[in-house]
């Protein structure tokens, strides 16, 4: 969550770009390292978007969501589910109908169904197939009919954007000026992919063969230049950039792709885990079981080092800025630290507006104010506003989780603050075969593991009378299995399950319950970690 308003490392390096006979070279200071890159002419065919049938738009919409992702589906569904005659009109930018954002970075990319790419459907990894749509076009009603049909539905209004909210008028204005007025609007509009400043400087060359990683169409863009290219580098360290480095690392293995990773921090992950298990995560990446080793440049070099980095195609996998065009229009505080729709405890921003998502901003009363990312959090946000714009007046006590998945063979989850500046504390053991993502599906049905433990529960842990020292990662890199506590002042405010599944349920009690433990071997036993 790092502030929009700082910048980031990588807006300060050097990178060299060489266009025929044409050569860019960008000098930016820089105190830690540089990273010099080479990209060659080629031209990679812009993903082809069917162009939307005109429809004819409702003129008033009871309940209207802006943004078609996860949030918003997860609202719509609970708006229903309330109010069964409900009539509710999402509106999205996209082409496609609402559906699920993490398999287009990991499961599709496992899929030896050369179709894929038409049928975005996936098998997850207990072999079960489903599709990244919520639900088939059946299942909405057509914008058209929205308020004529007898028991209400949801609607989908594709490719429309809101530029503009009135809120006095209870209105918005789409971008071709039709106007649609609501009584209670929701806000789910997500974000943005990050770009890196240099990038962006360097010309039309540079950019047509730069992905900014966040949709259908650039998962279906980057497939193809990964079949039609030679050398794909991939700039980011965190969840995306090694869980794309994972899929692309696999598909090199039965061509002549060469992947190349490029991070600041000493390892993947280099944000989020300790290095030790950061160092250990880079070397999994690097040398992945499916697949040939991947080519990893964390370069720790001067500016005027001369090396050069060829490469045919970038990934830019740095971030995300919430989406708050809207908040000029319509009023809306936009928060100076993380980003996004500052919202109550019941996600509203005004008496008839609420956020969810990636674009809200929100207070939670045992970690202080956040913005969170994560499908989890989209889930459970989405949800909440989807009551309470149904008169539920709930506030939002959930802490969310997030997962990432290296291979259908390394997988962890989270909640809460997981940060590698905070003080750490893991605990270890040998992983069995049972100790994997795909027997994690076997037992929750579900390839989106929140989905099926959100409503879970747990005892509060039991804490050792008798303090003893925090353990000590074994030497012999053995990180089958484990939990990593993060510490802010002796108190656990994040939980990293590593290859430990369906116990998230323990991992919240535990940070709910905000307590001091004497010896976090005691509370790592409350996960079965030694249970084979």
């Amino acid at each position: 969550n790092r502030p929009p308003t700082q910048t980031s490392a990588w807006e300060n390096d050097p990178i060299f770009f060489n266009d025929q006979n044409r050569f860019f070279r960008f000098f930016f200071p820089i105190h830690a390292w540089g990273l010099p890159l080479t990209a060659e002419p080629a031209t990679v065919a812009p993903a082809e978007v069917p162009a939307p049938t005109p429809v004819e738009f409702p003129s008033h919409a009871p309940y209207l969501l802006i943004g078609g992702g996860t949030a918003s589906f997860a609202a719509a569904r609970s708006i229903r589910a309330r109010d069964p005659g409900a009539r509710v009109l999402i509106i999205t930018d996209e082409p496609d109908l609402p559906y699920m954002r993490p398999p287009l970075s990991k499961e599709l990319w496992f899929s030896d169904d050369p179709s894929v790419v038409d049928t975005l459907r996936f098998k997850q990894w207990n072999g079960k197939e489903r599709s990244i749509y919520f639900q088939p076009p059946s299942f909405y009603v057509s914008p058209q009919d929205l308020e004529k049909v007898e028991n209400g539905g949801v609607a989908v209004l594709t490719g429309k954007k809101v530029v503009h909210m009135d809120v006095r008028g209870n209105k918005v204005t789409l971008s071709d000026d039709t106007e649609i007025s609501y009584d209670k609007c929701l806000i789910a509009t997500g974000g943005i992919p990050r770009n890196l400043q240099v990038i962006e400087r360097a010309g039309e060359e540079v950019t047509k063969r730069t992905t900014l990683f966040r949709k259908v169409e650039d998962f279906k863009a980057l497939d193809k230049v990964s079949r039609d290219t030679k050398s794909i580098t991939i700039i980011g360290g965190g969840f995306l950039g090694s869980e794309l480095a994972c899929a692309l690392g696999r598909r090199s293995a039965d061509s002549d792709l060469e992947v190349i990773q490029m991070f600041p921090e000493k390892g993947n992950m280099g944000k989020v885990l300790p290095e030790y298990l950061s160092n250990w995560t880079t070397a999994k990446v690097k040398s992945g079981k499916e697949g040939k080793p991947l080519n990893l440049y964390y370069l720790y070099i001067k500016l005027k080092d001369g090396r050069v980095v060829k490469t045919d195609h970038i990934v830019a996998a740095v971030g995300l800025e919430p989406s708050v065009e809207l908040a000029k229009s319509a009023g809306l505080e936009v928060d100076s630290d993380f980003g996004g729709f500052r919202v109550n405890a019941e996600l509203q921003a005004r008496s008839n507006i609420w956020v969810a998502g990636d674009a809200a901003c929100f207070y939670d009363i045992r970690l202080g104010r956040r913005r969170v990312e994560h499908h989890d959090h989209a889930v459970v946000s989405g949800r909440l506003a989807g009551e309470n714009m149904t008169g539920a007046n709930k506030p939002y006590w959930h802490q969310s989780m997030f997962w990432s998945d290296l291979g259908p063979d390394v997988g962890y989850e989270a909640i809460g603050i997981v940060d590698s500046s905070l003080p750490t504390v893991g605990v270890f053991a040998k992983a069995t075969a049972k100790d994997t993502p795909k027997a994690a599906t076997e037992k929750s049905g579900t390839g989106i593991r929140s989905e099926s433990e959100t409503e879970g529960t747990a005892n509060s842990p039991v804490a050792s009378s008798t303090p003893e020292p925090p353990p000590v990662p074994e030497q012999k890199d053995n990180y089958g299995k484990g939990v990593i506590f993060y510490l802010r002042d002796k108190v656990v405010v994040g939980i990293i399950l590593w290859n430990v599944f369906n116990r998230m349920p323990v991992a919240r009690k535990i940070i709910k319950d905000g307590e001091e433990h004497a010896d976090l071997n005691e509370v790592a036993k409350l996960f079965n970690i030694h249970d084979d």
